[in-house]
């Protein structure tokens, strides 16, 4: 059974009833945090994963708003400090693609992009960092006054050609997070980045889901296996903990060795 580092605290994790974010969501709570499921879509899947989480001993709830509405966020961490108090952790994971060569993408696909991973991020960390100022430090509960997860990508540093709208909300949360960390790192809020390279889940299942297209996807990655959710949600529950106390502003890398680029390991 996991460690219960994060006993009496309170995480919201967006994006959370499937794929990445479901695998953080689960691992939080093994942890022992209580957990919000922040969902826009699939609600059985939402509510079949706050179960789960209660069967580990620790309570969820799951809350319906499109993280890109300033209002929806705003009632979500409204509602979400009434239930439980305050929030201690924000895991800001919901994201998605819209793919297109680039002389070919639409205004609307560029904008639904920016819109949900970017400016998402943004809506959701303004409401954390209020509500952890408002709040207070409670030092027996944790050494930070809060912490907020960014989701990121490997495309924060590996350029993706037909895929620029994506690539440039992940280079942009890098500069967000980091921003972030040096405003309130006085004040005692930590804040880091989560970095994927290829993940099992549904949002890229064309690089997995048939043995050529796993095999060329190993040619990527050096340690030679795909990733899973609870590798995600492994590193998430290190970095809400105290354990990665003086961890801030740091994007970190979890691939299986994908950013240093296998393609050269035969020469140039």
């Amino acid at each position: 059974m996991a460690e219960k580092k994060l006993i009496g605290q309170t995480a919201l994790v967006t994006g959370a009833n499937s794929g990445i974010g479901m695998g953080v969501a689960l691992s939080l709570g093994q942890a022992g945090a209580n957990v919000i499921i922040n969902y826009v879509s699939n609600p059985e899947a939402a509510n079949v994963l706050v179960e789960q989480i209660k069967s580990l001993g620790t309570n969820a709830i799951a809350i319906k708003a499109d993280v890109s509405k300033e209002d929806q966020v705003q009632n979500m961490f409204k509602e979400a400090i009434e239930i439980f108090g305050t929030i201690d952790i924000l895991v800001n994971n919901a994201g998605l693609q819209q793919d297109a060569k680039f002389d070919e993408m639409t205004l609307a696909q560029w904008q639904l992009v920016i819109d949900v991973n970017l400016t998402g991020q943004f809506l959701c960390a303004r409401e954390a960092v209020r509500e952890f100022l408002r709040r207070g430090m409670i030092p027996e509960r944790s050494k930070a006054l809060g912490k907020i997860i960014c989701m990121s990508s490997v495309h924060e540093l590996i350029p993706w050609g037909g895929h620029a709208n994506y690539a440039a909300t992940k280079g942009a949360i890098k500069m967000l997070m980091q921003t972030l960390a040096q405003e309130y790192g006085g004040r005692k809020i930590r804040v880091n980045s989560i970095c994927p390279g290829a993940i099992q889940t549904p949002i890229n299942k064309s690089a997995w889901q048939t043995p050529e297209a796993l095999n060329n996807l190993m040619s990527l990655i050096p340690y030679n296996r795909i990733g899973q959710p609870e590798d995600i949600g492994n590193l998430a529950v290190f970095l809400a903990s105290d354990d990665s106390d003086y961890i801030t502003g740091a994007s970190i890398f979890i691939d299986g060795g994908m950013t240093v680029f296998e393609g050269f390991s035969t020469g140039g």
